[in-house]
């Protein structure tokens, strides 16, 4: 590794990003592979999604003893979680944690944000720079930047005029936000709305809530966990696993054998109930023809919209909080903690921004269409992410023949198995498009993808491959599968859905996750490894790379 000072790093694989996918890569790498890595992160210190994401309420929506590395026993042993959904600040622990425990720190250097990655024909090996003139040069580079980390700003006029402090939820400061005694206004009820906004109305003097689309959104009932949890889990934790590995969603449940519309009403009334008071994602696996019957996914909407008209007082104000135009599931189901209950309280406002749109900002608050003016001393954007490809694009990454993966992708993110581009040699995406990633509990697709693209070196290593990347017609061919799988549920049907890439003005409407579900990929992928790796171009050759050249100088 370089000392303090040096610019320049010659290693086997550089790994941007220093969250989940990227430490676990690291370990892997250096310790079953024995290959020099080094990780590039923009923060710093390490944490990824959960770095940046320090909005009051920050939480997440998968149960805590499933939402961590299941790669080490020691780890799942020795980590105690604290919560049923754990918060952000012990999220950030945890891998802060795991980052000392397998001494991954000394491979990772922190404040390097990506601003190019070319791939060299010549030399044969990726150069990588970042904004502070930091370079690398690896054989393989390896994308572990998250499906949701490039925040979504909406271009609103005036922004620069406003006098006071605007947030995006994705780009929290690393500070504490003094909220009392002031008007905020939210922009935004999806996911990271639906978890700020109760919080916020707790600790604001006013808010005002700006709303383009209502969202379904079920209890998490969170709970704290006790001693005897975590001893019961150890004990279980094969079972877990397993259990997770074999499901749909990357969950240790699924959804029973039965059909919500061949259910009695009363009986499957009792069910919705039973898991409305359970919380959390469960309650979508309660039958299995939700996201796949237009009927059956109607009817636990309704039930959902009765539960919304009971919590909310106003009836105007429940009204504007029905989701209408799109089924349940098909967006992201957000879990929440006193959402809709937030909304009887006499300090909050909710307006309703496609009836009334905003026209720009002011230097006090918020104007609207029909000249409405809304004071405000802080502006949030809960506007969230150009998921899935807009932190690669981000990049500046640059392939074979001088092809930008920017123009590779202008029609719409295209990967083979979400994992490899035609065109970008030596190049791995940790969950990219076209894999399940976020229709899962995330970790558990990470460690799969991590553990594939090990194997995968492994064996371009011990069968002296050169290069390595997906064939254009592979490619092409599974992102027509990743469609055609979509198309046969009702997840496409969510006009405004960041799964399609909808919510980023002019990016390409595309679904992008693979919806067949993880365990049908998992089965994939391992096909593809039995087989010698049917859809990747495998060129042999005994030149080496630069870095290759570089490392055997050193050693010599």
């Amino acid at each position: 590794m370089p000392t303090k000072g040096e610019q320049l790093l010659n290693i086997d694989a550089v790994i941007v990003g220093a969250g989940f996918s990227g430490l676990y890569q690291l370990h892997c790498l250096r310790e079953r592979l024995g290959l020099t890595a080094a990780i590039l992160e923009a923060g710093d210190g390490v944490g990824g999604t959960w770095y940046w994401n320090r909005y009051p309420g920050a939480r997440c929506d998968s149960e805590s003893h499933t939402y961590c590395y299941y790669f080490s026993r020691e780890l799942l042993e020795t980590w105690r979680w604290s919560e049923r959904y754990p918060g952000q600040a012990e999220i950030l622990r945890y891998l802060n944690f795991c980052a000392d425990k397998l001494d991954l720190r000394r491979d990772i250097h922190f404040k390097q944000r990506v601003n190019e990655a070319v791939w060299d024909d010549q030399a044969a090996c990726w150069h990588v720079t970042t904004t502070s003139g930091f370079e690398v040069r690896a054989k393989y580079l390896i994308t572990a930047v998250g499906c949701l980390s490039a925040a979504n700003r909406p271009n609103i006029k005036g922004a620069e005029e406003f006098q006071g402090d605007i947030y995006h939820t994705g780009e929290w400061p690393h500070v504490d936000v003094d909220l009392s005694d002031k008007s905020v206004v939210v922009i935004g009820t999806g996911s990271t709305g639906i978890q700020a906004i109760p919080v916020i109305a707790d600790e604001a003097r006013h808010l005002t809530v700006l709303q383009r689309t209502p969202n379904f959104t079920v209890p998490a009932r969170n709970a704290p966990l006790d001693a005897g949890f975590h001893a019961k889990f150890v004990n279980e934790i094969d079972g877990w696993q397993c259990r997770m590995t074999e499901s749909r969603h990357g969950h240790p449940w699924t959804a029973p054998p039965r059909k919500l519309i061949d259910t009695p009403k009363d009986e499957r009334n009792s069910i919705m109930e039973k898991a409305w008071q359970v919380g959390g994602l469960r309650f979508r696996e309660s039958f299995e023809d939700v996201l796949i019957d237009s009927q059956s996914n109607e009817i636990m909407s309704d039930f959902i919209r009765s539960k919304i008209v009971k919590l909310v007082k106003d009836p105007e104000v429940a009204e504007k909080l029905l989701p209408l135009d799109h089924p349940f599931g098909t967006k992201r189901p957000p879990i929440d903690t006193d959402y809709f209950e937030t909304f009887n309280k006499k300090t909050v406002d909710l307006i309703d921004v496609r009836q009334n749109q905003i026209d720009c900002f002011d230097t006090h608050g918020v104007c609207l269409a029909d000249g409405t003016h809304i004071n405000a001393d802080i502006i949030i954007f809960a506007t969230g992410f150009d998921a899935m490809s807009g932190a690669l694009l981000k990049m500046g990454i640059v392939g074979r023949d001088s092809q930008t993966l920017a123009k590779a992708w202008q029609d719409g993110p295209k990967a083979y198995l979400g994992l490899s581009v035609h065109g970008f040699p030596n190049m791995f995406i940790i969950t990219g498009p076209g894999s399940p990633s976020v229709l899962t509990n995330m970790p558990r697709s990470i460690e799969h993808h991590v553990d594939w693209i090990t194997a995968m070196l492994k064996y371009v290593m011990a069968n002296d491959i050169f290069e390595v990347e997906a064939e254009c017609q592979a490619m092409r061919l599974w992102a027509d599968h990743v469609i055609d799988v979509a198309n046969a549920t009702l997840l496409p049907r969510a006009n405004h859905s960041w799964y399609l890439g909808a919510n980023v003005p002019g990016k390409p409407r595309v679904f992008m996750p693979y919806a067949a579900g993880l365990d049908k990929y998992r089965a994939h992928c391992q096909r593809v490894e039995a087989n010698g790796y049917p859809g990747f171009q495998l060129v042999p050759g005994s030149r080496k790379s630069e870095v290759e050249k570089l490392n055997t100088q050193t050693s010599s």
